[in-house]
């Protein structure tokens, strides 16, 4: 069996869902900042056979760390339930400000990454949601190690940002697929949101 057989079967699986949002099946991946959202993402994307991704660092700000759902709903997921492509205006955290405008197409499967993927807002439009399993102790220090220290007074606010907003609308319960990172790979569980059967394509090991 090849190496990546088993993340090959789960993005089969993946594409084989009913579309969520107009003709997109939209996969959440959430989880804690530093969890390695981005990097599987681009993995899994890649799975797919070059699937879109929309990364939420284009659609947070400073002032909107998680209050940005009616522009994304605006932008994007309205755009979309009507088979048009998205356009939105991606936020540059170094200029603070927006930037010229991008365009998503409605694809047959995009991804959507960053912490707040799995909202309640959001999961209406989600064909399926994954959740990086990974605690945020670990997954904070991670990120702050990858970002510097130069950055340690943004990660300070971030993270009691975050804890808020986990609290008052978590994601992983609602999560079908836990996806842990292993060395050289990842390894895709039944989440609590899974029902009867709805994982049999990411219950193995992956080494990629």
């Amino acid at each position: 069996m090849s190496p990546s057989a088993p993340l090959d079967r789960a993005a089969a699986g993946l594409r084989a869902l009913p579309p969520s949002c107009g003709p997109v099946r939209l996969i959440a991946i959430d989880g804690h900042a530093g969890s390695g959202k981005s990097t599987f993402a681009t993995v899994l994307a890649e799975a797919l056979g070059g699937a879109p991704v929309l990364r939420l660092d284009d659609i947070a700000t400073h002032d909107e760390l998680f209050a940005w759902t009616g522009r994304l709903a605006e932008q994007v997921i309205a755009p979309w339930s009507r088979g048009e492509s998205a356009l939105y205006h991606p936020y540059d955290w170094n200029l603070r400000r927006f930037g010229a405008p991008r365009t998503l197409p409605a694809a047959p499967v995009v991804l959507v990454e960053g912490v707040g993927a799995g909202r309640r807002a959001l999961r209406p439009h989600l064909a399926r949601l994954l959740w990086m399993e990974r605690g945020p102790r670990e997954s904070w220090t991670r990120g702050r190690r990858r970002d510097g220290p130069e950055l340690s007074g943004f990660w300070d606010g971030w993270t009691l940002a975050e804890n808020r907003h986990f609290a008052d609308d978590p994601s992983r319960p609602f999560a079908e697929t836990l996806v842990r990172e292993l060395p050289g790979g990842y390894e895709w569980l039944p989440g609590p949101g899974a029902t009867a059967g709805a994982n049999r394509f990411v219950t193995e090991r992956d080494h990629v």
